[in-house]
């Protein structure tokens, strides 16, 4: 195991990845954010340097932990020999086996290896699959015309937002979500449009991967143009800071497929998967 803190190498590091793309991705968006003043407290884990076959991204061991908080005790993966993920997987140290964690990646092999190394310690273990997606450069700032009458506005999120997050985002409703959902808020680019009380009624987030997230609308502003023009207004935020614009979806989420679709945006040969591990101390205590 090599801990990866040369700020020299993890720009070496970026400039690599971005040659692996799409599946190195999520690694991707991490290192970007570490390179860019790491305010997610991010670290990274290789088997090797130079020569790398497998990374893993990690909170910084002495960033504050909530053992129940899957949502920040997040690691994404890239590896280009699975047996060296497996490796890493079982090196002391890497992994803190003793909380509730996610592991995110786009190669398919990520779960079938977890999953082994994950019932030989005795964590229960749940995975997601969605539709990966990726959105082309845009070049000019979206329609805004019919936002000609103020209200409501486009402008982006503040922490006081959070709560109204947490309820609304089908991953959310409990403490662990509400903290972390403030602290994207704070520390990445956002985008929503406000009515004229001045509240959301449609936004975009994005998370420690510089994945966008959480794209909703409150039930009575849909078919307004507000999630496109969200979407578009997010990705084009995060491409004019370098950042690759990516994000996923639920394949029976019909809605935002066919948005994705009528804004061009690709979606890619690989999935996206998300695995939750569990310690079977924390069964029932976790909200997944």
């Amino acid at each position: 195991m090599l801990v990866l803190n040369c700020s020299t190498k993890l720009l070496a590091l970026e400039k690599i990845l971005k040659s692996h793309f799409p599946e190195s991705l999520k690694v991707y968006g991490a290192v970007m954010n570490i390179n860019r003043g790491n305010p997610f407290q991010k670290e990274i884990v290789l088997d090797s340097w130079p020569d790398f076959k497998a990374v893993i991204t990690r909170r910084q061991r002495e960033a504050e932990a909530d053992n129940l908080d899957h949502y920040t005790n997040a690691y994404a993966v890239f590896y280009k020999d699975i047996r060296a993920y497996h490796q890493l997987l079982e090196e002391p140290g890497v992994i803190n086996w003793d909380q509730v964690f996610q592991i995110q990646g786009l190669q398919s092999e990520i779960y079938d290896v977890s999953k082994v190394v994950a019932n030989a310690k005795q964590l229960d273990i749940k995975l997601s699959s969605f539709k990966a997606v990726h959105f082309s450069p845009i070049s000019s700032l979206p329609d805004t015309s019919f936002l000609t009458v103020s209200p409501p506005r486009l402008t982006h999120l503040s922490v006081n937002d959070a709560d109204l997050l947490n309820r609304t985002w089908s991953r959310g409703g409990n403490k662990q979500c509400l903290r972390y959902i403030a602290k994207l808020i704070s520390c990445f680019p956002s985008v929503c449009v406000r009515d004229e009380k001045g509240n959301p009624v449609s936004w975009g987030i994005t998370d420690q991967f510089a994945t966008m997230c959480h794209g909703y609308t409150l039930p009575d502003h849909r078919r307004k143009g507000y999630s496109r023009l969200v979407a578009l207004t997010l990705a084009r935020k995060l491409q004019s800071r370098g950042f690759p614009s990516q994000g996923n979806v639920r394949d029976d989420n019909e809605a935002s497929i066919n948005l994705l679709k009528s804004i061009h945006a690709e979606f890619l040969p690989c999935r996206f998967y998300r695995l939750i591990l569990t310690p079977r101390a924390f069964s029932g205590k976790a909200r997944l």
